[in-house]
């Protein structure tokens, strides 16, 4: 049985949450509790990734989004968890 439960990346670092990841966290833990999401992805807060000069930074399956927000990362998500059930 394969697993669909997608993990998501969040980094914490201080590059990373002076340039939003806080409120990338946030906005994701929101999508995560309710709709479409709900129970399909694990939300995991990392320590700093090294990627200070793509803050903020979000891994998203095996993909890395870099420069992102909430928005962006929602789509990703979104069209990772779509191919996995396809």
């Amino acid at each position: 049985m394969k697993h669909k439960r997608e993990l998501v990346f969040v980094c914490t670092g201080s590059d990373c949450k002076k340039a939003g990841a806080k409120a990338i966290r946030k906005h994701l833990k929101e999508d995560l509790k309710s709709g479409p999401l709900k129970g399909q992805c694990k939300l995991i807060q990392t320590k700093c990734m090294d990627l200070c000069k793509s803050a903020p930074v979000v891994i998203v399956g095996d993909h890395f989004c870099k420069k992102t927000d909430a928005e962006k990362v929602a789509t990703i998500l979104k069209k990772s968890l779509s191919n996995k059930l396809a």
